[in-house]
């Protein structure tokens, strides 16, 4: 069986997203949908896995409607790439038990983000976070996806969702049922890290609000954090052999190289032997230039709920028509009367 080519991804609607979600995915989301068809949603039910996103309904639902926006402002266009939440497409859930009984323990012990997101109180953690792994395959396989952009952190995951979808294939005699997805990592910057701290990655629970730019920010706060950025004292390199043991320059330059379409080699030999300073007033300027744009649309489009709502819905409702066909094989191949 060959597969027919389609893209899979989404966010969690937990906090805003910001300038790592932009350059590491969303950026990436609207040049695929041109070269090959794409399905984005907004993966509400893996954010209530964790506190920041369970037992806060009236947040996750706001959340959820600024994380459609931003895909939309950023370049997504729901007429071509449907935009859907996972709670709208039930089908997530109910491959997802049938995964359940496919992967085995000894898998799920070994992903790095639930011990790195449970901590040492692991009894404490709900079920739903230590197989989310497993409902990130349903994700993907409910609509047999072929390629899914990844973030190096979401890597291992995906590799499960390759296994659980092999094991199936075995078990029930059904070769090349599932497709074996493909991670697709592209693009610059596709990792880019915290303002504060050049060796974490950008994220949405920082406690500093510092650290990251969030695509609702202004000018003048993206201008004061790009300003209070952490760096080093000594003036931008000339080569990247002269970026190693500085992960706060390689951030920024990284991040102008993504944001203005050109290579790292290239930025570096804009900027080679200037201040921070100077640097700093230029990314900022060109980071405003890039964003302004997409949050002005996000606050137009969240002025207008009903219409997100129907966008979802609209999404929510051609991305069923290709899950529930799929299920319906599915259920077959189980044994279910249906």
């Amino acid at each position: 069986m060959t597969h027919t080519p389609l893209v899979l991804s989404g966010m969690q609607p937990t906090n805003t997203l910001h300038l790592g979600n932009y350059l590491g995915a969303l950026k990436n989301w609207v040049r695929m949908q041109a070269e090959m068809p794409c399905l984005f949603c907004v993966v509400d039910m893996h954010a209530i896995t964790a506190e920041a996103g369970y037992g806060k309904p009236d947040e996750l639902a706001r959340a959820t409607r600024e994380v459609a926006a931003a895909y939309i402002a950023g370049g997504v266009d729901p007429e071509r790439t449907p935009i859907f939440n996972q709670g709208q497409v039930p089908e997530h859930a109910e491959l997802a038990w049938i995964f359940n009984c496919v992967a085995r323990l000894g898998w799920l012990d070994r992903m790095t983000q639930f011990k790195e997101k449970s901590g040492k109180h692991k009894e404490r953690a709900s079920v739903g976070l230590y197989t989310y792994p497993v409902l990130m395959a349903a994700d993907i396989l409910v609509y047999k996806a072929t390629h899914v952009p990844v973030g190096e952190d979401q890597k291992q995951h995906l590799e499960l969702s390759r296994d659980i979808a092999q094991k199936f294939n075995n078990d029930f005699g059904v070769p090349d049922f599932f497709p074996l997805p493909e991670p697709v990592i592209t693009g610059h910057a596709t990792r880019v890290m915290s303002l504060r701290d050049g060796a974490k990655k950008m994220s949405k629970t920082d406690e500093s609000d510092n650290s990251r730019i969030n695509l609702t920010d202004d000018a003048e706060a993206i201008a004061g954090k790009i300003k209070r950025a952490k760096t080093d004292p000594l003036p931008l390199p000339s080569s990247k052999d002269e970026l190693k043991g500085r992960p706060e320059a390689e951030n920024l330059l990284s991040i102008y190289a993504a944001l203005a379409d050109q290579t790292l080699d290239a930025t570096i030999a804009q900027f080679a032997g200037q201040q921070f300073s100077g640097f700093k007033t230029a990314l900022s300027e060109l980071t405003v230039a890039k964003l302004e744009p997409i949050t002005t649309e996000m606050r137009r489009l969240l002025a207008d709920p009903a219409e997100i709502d129907r966008i979802l819905k609209s999404g929510a409702q051609k991305a069923r028509a290709i899950a529930i066909s799929v299920m319906d094989e599915v259920k077959k191949k189980v044994g279910f009367i249906t």
